[in-house]
């Protein structure tokens, strides 16, 4: 569901009138000219980066030369860094498009496919494998993202300290005449190459396998953690105390697996941001984007109109966002302070109604659409928390929005924004 590009003709002779029309607000831009391809950029001020790229300046000869080539300007407002990566990456795709070379999109953004831990659950003795180009057609046995193809790999050798899964790579010829490995002399793997298990053993290991993938370890835990009350109850404190030591082994496995690791084919999420800004006022809205069968839609208007925001900044209890006064009001007339405040049950039909207006656009993407919208996912998600803006919510475990934490993050993002752009006294 892009957002349409705003258009403005531009010729050398006219620069002053032409720029002065552009906003001075954060936005994505493309400079076409007459053929080629176009300058695609993105900045937090459209007309002053425009003026520095366009007008002529002493000191800059070369913009003179821009400025003739130059015939029309196109740009989107954005309201956060990661709409206007977004914005940014899916106008690049559109344009490489026409050229047949989409592919060129990731590459001018430097979008590198994020690792993910693959279960090769189809194989008759099933392992795991990292890669970069998990299969399609066995999503449901991806699981990722994960940071890096280090903290995959770092994740699988711990999980497989907990399972005897084996480890080797080769499609095995199990008989009790193969060499084996020094994992099955360990102990450390059930020797399906030798046999020494049953099909159903290590089936049964392998099933133990993929259920801590798609819980992140919760399966095995709620397994230990009635096993360690079972026997507290039956006074059988050693055999307690082992069982709490692989329950915090396989919590410090776990935690290894972010919120954002999960099945590929279940990869659903929802990321506020701010919206974009008119001058120097506050938006009255939330921007909500939708990740849902492998791209970005959105993004949707959540307005805030008339509710209640806090500010937990400064411990007072609530916000509300109020048009600025830009003219004198008469004594004579009535004064009102707040806009009326919207109850839960409004606010919940605004979250559906975005809900509907995200999921309206059917159309399947493309494979580059896909592999870019991915890789913006999972830049913007591992990045230092510090440096992370806006919140981030997946379903539960029944695929429900959890509806009020979200509107609890609404009320974050709109305060937020309102601190902004309060002036300093």
């Amino acid at each position: 569901m892009p957002v349409a590009m705003q258009t403005l003709a531009f010729h050398p002779d006219k620069q002053a009138e032409a720029l002065a029309q552009l906003p001075t607000t954060a936005a994505v831009f493309a400079l076409y000219g007459e053929q080629g391809e176009p300058y695609v950029g993105r900045t937090p001020n459209l007309r002053g980066r425009l003026k520095r790229l366009l007008q002529p300046s002493e000191k800059h000869p070369r913009r003179l030369k821009l400025a003739g080539l130059v015939r029309r300007i196109e740009w989107q407002t954005v309201g956060s860094e990661f709409e206007s990566l977004l914005a940014q990456f899916n106008l690049l795709e559109a344009v490489y498009a026409e050229k047949s070379a989409p592919q060129e999109a990731l590459k001018r953004m430097h979008l590198r496919a994020p690792s993910f831990l693959r279960y090769l659950g189809s194989n008759p003795q099933p392992r795991l494998a990292v890669t970069t180009r998990p299969s399609q057609r066995e999503s449901a046995w991806a699981f990722g993202p994960f940071q890096s193809n280090a903290a995959a790999e770092r994740f699988s050798d711990e999980l497989l300290k907990l399972f005897l899964l084996r480890r080797c790579t080769e499609d095995l010829e199990c008989s009790p005449t193969h060499p084996g490995c020094v994992y099955g002399e360990m102990k450390m793997c059930l020797a399906p190459c030798q046999l020494a298990c049953t099909p159903a053993r290590y089936a049964e290991e392998s099933a133990a396998v993929e259920s801590f993938l798609e819980t992140r370890g919760e399966s095995s835990l709620v397994q230990l953690r009635a096993e360690r009350e079972k026997a507290a109850s039956n006074l059988e404190f050693e055999t307690a105390a082992e069982i709490h030591a692989q329950i915090q082994k396989v919590e410090a496995v776990a935690a290894q697996a972010s919120e954002l690791v999960r099945p590929l084919n279940q990869q659903r999420a929802i990321v506020l941001q701010e919206s974009a800004k008119s001058g120097s006022e506050a938006a009255d809205s939330v921007s909500i984007f939708l990740y849902e069968n492998g791209c970005w839609r959105g993004p949707a208007q959540f307005s805030t109109l008339g509710m209640r925001i806090q500010n937990e900044q400064s411990g007072s209890s609530s916000l509300f966002a109020q048009p600025m006064m830009i003219e004198p009001i008469l004594e004579s007339a009535p004064i009102t302070t707040e806009e009326p405040k919207a109850t839960r049950d409004q606010l919940t039909a605004r979250f559906e109604a975005a809900l509907v207006e995200l999921t309206a656009d059917k159309t399947p993407p493309s494979a580059t659409t896909k592999q870019g919208h991915l890789a913006l996912l999972t830049r913007w998600f591992y990045r230092p928390a510090a440096k992370r803006e806006g919140e981030i919510f997946f379903p539960d475990a029944a695929n429900h929005w959890p509806s009020k934490a979200i509107l609890r993050g609404v009320g974050r993002i709109a305060a937020k924004s309102l601190v902004n752009t309060v002036p300093s006294a």
